[in-house]
C-alpha cells in the first residue's frame, strides 16, 4: 500500500520541477556531478540548492537589472518576455542549475551557448546610445545583483548565521561563472560586492518601460504555481529591495503583508526542503 506521506512528497516534487523544467521539450532536472565546476557542499552549491531563497532572490535581482538601461533594452529588443516570461525565468534557473551542479563539460557548454547568444544582442537606446549584451560593465551589474540577491535569499530563509568567510567564498566561486561570461568588474568578497554595487548604481535610470517590466515580473504566475505562493514570493522579493530601487520602480514596501509573507515563505521553504530530502546524487529541481 502506498505511503500517503511519500505520495504527497513526490507530488510536491513533481509540481516544483514542472515550474523549472519544460517537460514538453524533454527537459530533465540537473543531476549533481562530482566533476562539476564546484565541489559538493561548498557555498555556491548550498546557496543555489535552496528553492525559496533562489526564487525570492531571483525576482529581486531581475527587478534591479531592469533599472539598467542597457540590460532593459536588450530584453525589450531581443526577447518575447511579454508572451513568455515564465520561459525566460525557467531558462535562467536552468542555467544556474547546470553551471552550479552539472558536469563541468555541460556547464562550460551552457556558458558558451549564452556567450554566443549575447554576441548577437545589440542595438540602440531611445537616446541613440549603442548597447551590446557583451558589455563587461552591463554584465557586471547583472552578476552582482544576482550574487547579492541569491545570497540574501539564502541568509534570509535558510542560514542567517552563515559565516562571513563562507559568504566571501560564495562570491569567489560565483565569480568563475561571471568572468567566463565576460563580466568586469567581478566581486570576490562581500566588501567588493558592496563597492561594485554602489559604483554601478550610477549607471541606472528609471523609465516607464522598467516599471512595466517590473509589474510583469511581479504578476507572472508560472503554470502550476498556486496564486498564494506567488504572492508570498513576490512580496518577500519586493521587501528585500533597497528603498531607492522601490522608489525608482514605484513599488510600495509591503507593510502589513511583509511579516506574514516572510513567515509563509520560511514555512514553505521548510516544506520544500522536506520534499526534496534526497541523496546528494539525485536531481536538483
Amino acid at each position: 500500500m502506498a505511503d500517503p506521506v511519500e505520495s504527497l512528497r513526490l507530488k510536491l516534487v513533481g509540481q516544483v520541477r514542472g515550474v523549472f523544467h519544460d517537460a514538453a521539450q524533454g527537459q530533465q532536472p540537473t543531476t549533481p556531478s562530482d566533476d562539476a565546476l564546484f565541489a559538493r557542499d561548498t557555498p555556491i552549491r548550498l546557496v543555489h540548492a535552496d528553492i525559496v531563497g533562489m526564487m525570492t532572490g531571483g525576482i529581486r535581482a531581475l527587478l534591479l537589472q531592469m533599472l539598467h538601461p542597457h540590460a532593459l533594452q536588450g530584453v525589450l529588443d531581443h526577447s518575447n518576455f511579454r508572451e513568455d516570461m515564465h520561459g525566460r525565468l525557467r531558462r535562467t534557473a536552468r542555467f544556474i542549475a547546470v553551471t552550479s551542479f552539472g558536469h563541468r563539460d555541460e556547464a562550460l557548454n551552457a556558458i558558451a551557448r549564452v556567450n554566443r547568444i549575447h554576441a548577437r544582442v545589440g542595438g540602440t537606446l531611445p537616446d541613440g546610445t549603442a548597447y551590446t549584451a557583451t558589455n563587461p560593465r552591463t554584465l557586471a551589474w547583472v552578476h552582482v545583483t544576482e550574487a547579492q540577491s541569491f545570497l540574501a535569499g539564502y541568509l534570509r530563509h535558510v542560514r542567517p548565521n552563515m559565516p562571513g568567510a563562507e559568504q566571501d567564498e560564495y562570491y569567489r566561486q560565483f565569480a568563475v561563472i561571471a568572468r567566463a561570461l565576460g563580466a568586469d568588474p567581478v566581486p570576490e568578497t562581500r566588501a567588493e560586492a558592496e563597492r561594485i554595487f554602489r559604483e554601478l548604481r550610477h549607471d541606472l535610470a528609471t523609465s516607464p518601460a522598467a516599471r512595466e517590466v517590473a509589474q510583469l515580473v511581479l504578476s507572472q504566475r508560472p503554470q502550476g504555481t498556486p496564486r498564494g505562493v506567488q504572492t508570498m514570493i513576490t512580496a518577500d522579493a519586493v521587501a528585500m529591495l533597497p528603498d531607492w530601487a522601490r522608489t525608482m520602480l514605484r513599488l510600495q514596501r509591503p507593510m502589513l503583508t511583509a511579516l506574514p509573507a516572510r513567515a509563509a515563505t520560511w514555512g514553505m521553504g521548510r516544506t520544500l526542503r522536506w520534499a526534496f530530502r534526497q541523496s546528494p546524487t539525485q536531481p536538483r529541481p
